[in-house]
């Protein structure tokens, strides 16, 4: 996306609200969380099973973040046993929406990025990845 003269610039406030917002949204879990209630309301558990590899801690956490940005609802079942399900609000439906190209695009490209991986790691004139230095 281009900013052209009828697309306002954002301000430095918002600007850094804007990252706020990026960071929270694009987050390791907050994606797959909210993409798999796309299909509505689901339990904790069902929850954890859907989303590969995510720890019961830090599940809580997305979805406890994700209620306060108001992407998600929490709601309790007065029932015997009591549980709770998590459904997204309208907001967090257009967030799968404008997300799900992207998470589709990831899935699409995996043994691409795998394979890009591999040969980089094996060039002789690359640091190994997650190192910082100069780059001249």
């Amino acid at each position: 996306m281009t900013v052209t003269d009828s697309e306002p610039v954002p301000e430095q406030q918002d600007a850094s609200r804007l990252r706020v917002v990026l960071g929270m949204v694009g987050d390791k879990w907050s994606l797959l969380v909210v993409c798999n209630l796309k299909e509505g309301p689901r339990r904790f558990s069902e929850l954890k099973r859907a989303v590969d590899g995510i720890s019961q801690r830090m599940l809580t956490v997305t979805v406890r973040n994700l209620e306060r940005d108001g992407i998600l609802t929490r709601t309790i079942h007065n029932i015997m046993p009591p549980h709770v399900s998590y459904a997204l609000t309208p907001m967090g439906s257009t967030l799968c929406e404008a997300t799900l190209p992207l998470l589709e695009w990831s899935a699409e490209h995996l043994a691409l990025i795998d394979d890009a991986r591999a040969e980089y790691d094996t060039r002789a004139d690359t640091p190994p990845a997650g190192s910082v230095g100069n780059h001249t």
